[in-house]
């Protein structure tokens, strides 16, 4: 979409202090993934807690588009996946509904199995630093894949049926690590996976395959171990809670001077989070009550507090919970240090918020923790932030999905009115955000401010 489109802007008036409850269902990061598991069954799956976000939508075509039926259940974010009729679908038709998104890469380990052969289109996705499909291609090599390199993409074929291998990661890619448990449930033999990702969204995924009949162990130091079986059936699973969602909205609670309470958010994913968002002078309240589960947040008045932070792999702080937190250390009194070790290019989000006032520096060193894989490739992936400042409006144009949500929550805590375009970006992984933001008392509108 053109980002100069008015469907595609918010005028936002800032100033005003968030306060009220929104609810947030499944995980983004999980969702998708279960659905594309769905192609593995001999049966229909039902999946509950699903977000109507655009990366679903995107699934939903792709899906369909390989023959698989997706319905929605009894309950409108519930949905019924039934792979009966697989079928191959044209390269086109992939391209088509795959648009910027890298999701197509997770259907090679399915589609091999069901079909022989899986197309992926040049893949988009968030501009946040180098995220290359290598991992995903050099893994799919190690079942017995066929790599092939076409002007419009990859062609990726399987002449036999899969095999068990033994794969390293040269980093715990939740990408990477995703795309090797969809394809090992089903190859001939033993996988053995070292250096994985096992943040909750890969154990929730974990879990749906299992429900389908995978047989999967989680070892010590990353290491996950796979026995392939010879068929899968469906399942029925509900996504846990969007843990990284809960944290945006925390985050706005807290810049905006605000009381937010999230209702399906859970605490046990969060304890990172939570950790940190009490050390800056937050403050929040637990209902672990089964079925009524939420988290309050809300910042009481007072002084915010500066703070060193390092981004990492679960169970470390989640790079996802960084520029929302940026936007919150703003208002903190004293240096703040970001040290960024997921995406290098992830702390360019903060030119904008310097131009909304705010004192941001950015430094190619490893500051405020230990050295990490960026620390002598040029990459400014550290922050120092002075605060508290002023911030004031401006026109912002959103680069990704967690730097978009994040310049929302500074234009609210901003002073006068900011222009946000490129608004579609954040539905990929927030359900219904503008209704969310009325329902706080926000004040904004669609289209560019007159």
């Amino acid at each position: 979409m053109d980002p100069s489109t008015a469907s595609d802007v918010l005028t936002v008036h800032g100033g005003t202090a968030l306060s009220g409850e929104v609810r947030v269902r499944g995980a983004k990061n999980l969702v998708p993934k279960a659905m594309v598991a769905a192609l593995l069954g001999h049966g229909t799956s039902v999946l509950h807690n699903v977000p109507d976000i655009s990366d679903v939508r995107i699934v939903t075509g792709l899906l369909e588009a390989h023959g698989v039926s997706v319905t929605r259940g009894a309950d409108p974010d519930t949905l019924v996946l039934d792979p009966a009729s697989v079928e191959r679908a044209s390269d086109a038709a992939v391209e088509a509904h795959a648009g910027t998104s890298r999701i197509p890469v997770l259907f090679c380990g399915p589609l091999l199995h069901r079909l022989g052969r899986a197309f992926i289109p040049d893949l988009g996705g968030c501009k946040i630093g180098d995220r290359p499909i290598d991992f995903h291609l050099d893994a799919l090599r190690a079942f017995g894949a066929v790599v092939e390199k076409r002007p419009e993409g990859l062609l990726i074929s399987a002449p036999e049926r899969l095999r068990g291998t033994h794969i390293r990661l040269p980093y715990p890619s939740v990408g990477a690590t995703e795309q090797v448990l969809l394809t090992a449930v089903l190859a001939e033999g033993v996988t053995e996976l070292s250096n994985a990702a096992t943040e909750p969204e890969i154990v929730d995924l974990i879990a749906v395959l299992q429900k389908m009949g995978a047989i999967i162990s989680v070892h010590n130091d990353r290491v996950v171990r796979i026995i392939g079986v010879d068929r899968l059936d469906g399942f029925t699973h509900r996504s846990l809670p969007d843990r990284l969602e809960t944290a945006s909205w925390a985050c706005a609670a807290l810049a905006t001077g605000g009381d937010i309470r999230v209702v399906g958010a859970q605490q046990g994913e969060m304890m990172t989070f939570l950790n940190v968002f009490r050390r800056i002078g937050g403050d929040f309240e637990v209902d672990d009550t089964p079925g009524q589960e939420s988290i309050r947040f809300w910042h009481s008045g007072g002084q915010m507090r500066a703070l060193a932070l390092e981004t990492d792999v679960h169970p470390g702080l989640s790079t996802d919970w960084q520029q929302p937190l940026v936007v919150a250390l703003t208002q903190a009194n004293g240096l703040s240090i970001v040290h960024e070790t997921v995406y290098e290019q992830r702390l360019g989000f903060t030119e904008a918020l310097n131009r909304m006032g705010a004192q941001i520096q950015l430094y190619r060193e490893c500051l405020g923790g230990s050295a990490c894989r960026f620390g002598q490739r040029n990459f400014q992936h550290s922050a120092v932030i002075s605060g508290p400042t002023k911030l004031h409006g401006a026109e912002l144009t959103i680069p990704d999905l967690r730097a978009g949500f994040s310049y929302l929550i500074a234009a609210l805590a901003a002073q006068g009115t900011s222009t946000v375009h490129g608004i579609s970006l954040i539905h990929r992984g927030y359900e219904d955000f503008e209704a969310k933001l009325s329902a706080l008392g926000a004040d904004f509108e669609m289209g560019v401010a007159g």
